[in-house]
């Protein structure tokens, strides 16, 4: 039997800007709500601009705590969310990816640009190498991940991952169903990917 195992913490990784189409917006502020609503604190980047600002202000709304992280140049440009529940200033950007990394129990993945793109190929990569086992989700609003998810695939079709590192991150459509998937993945946890050289 599968014990159902709540998840306290979700860091989201996004970007400071909300994309072209409204639709990735909404499915920020969608999974705001949701985290709210099932009391998991949202662990970020802690701007206020972009999809950032849209899954924080929908968390806050909706009375969920939500835990800022952000380095000290993004605080003098005033990009710091003033209505964040926690805002954790630090001096660089590697020691903001420690400790949002260290604050959560699992990731989320929205759209964003190459900053997104560098955390999430962060925790990933030490997910392959057996730093963590921490579920990371991708919520693919649209479509906007399936070339990344085509892009792994083929990594591992032409040999530079190993057959199963698929597996390192779970691909979800919809805002509703991230917690769900990670929830599930912390009841049953997945064996560790292939590691070897």
């Amino acid at each position: 039997m599968t014990v159902h195992r709540k998840v306290t913490s979700l860091c989201v990784f996004c970007g400071a800007n909300t994309g072209t189409r409204a639709v990735y917006r909404d499915g920020a502020a969608a999974l705001g709500r949701a985290l709210a609503a099932n009391g998991t604190e949202l662990v970020y980047g802690g701007g206020r601009a972009g999809m950032m600002g849209a899954v924080s202000d929908a968390a806050i709304r909706g009375g969920g705590k939500v835990t800022g992280v952000i380095p000290e140049f993004l605080v003098e440009k005033e990009l710091a969310h003033p209505e964040a529940t926690e805002m954790i200033v630090v001096p660089d950007m590697h020691t903001r990816k420690k400790i949002m990394f260290e604050r959560s129990e699992a990731f989320c993945v929205l759209p964003g640009g190459v900053g997104t793109l560098e955390e999430t190929f962060e925790v990933v990569t030490w997910r392959q190498l057996h730093r963590h086992n921490k579920p990371i989700v991708l919520l693919n609003i649209d479509g906007y991940w399936s070339h990344l998810v085509g892009l792994m695939d083929r990594i591992i079709e032409e040999g530079f991952m190993h057959k199963g590192n698929n597996a390192l991150v779970t691909v979800v459509d919809r805002p509703e169903d991230v917690i769900g998937a990670i929830e599930a993945e912390l009841a049953a946890p997945k064996p560790p990917v292939v590691f070897k050289v």
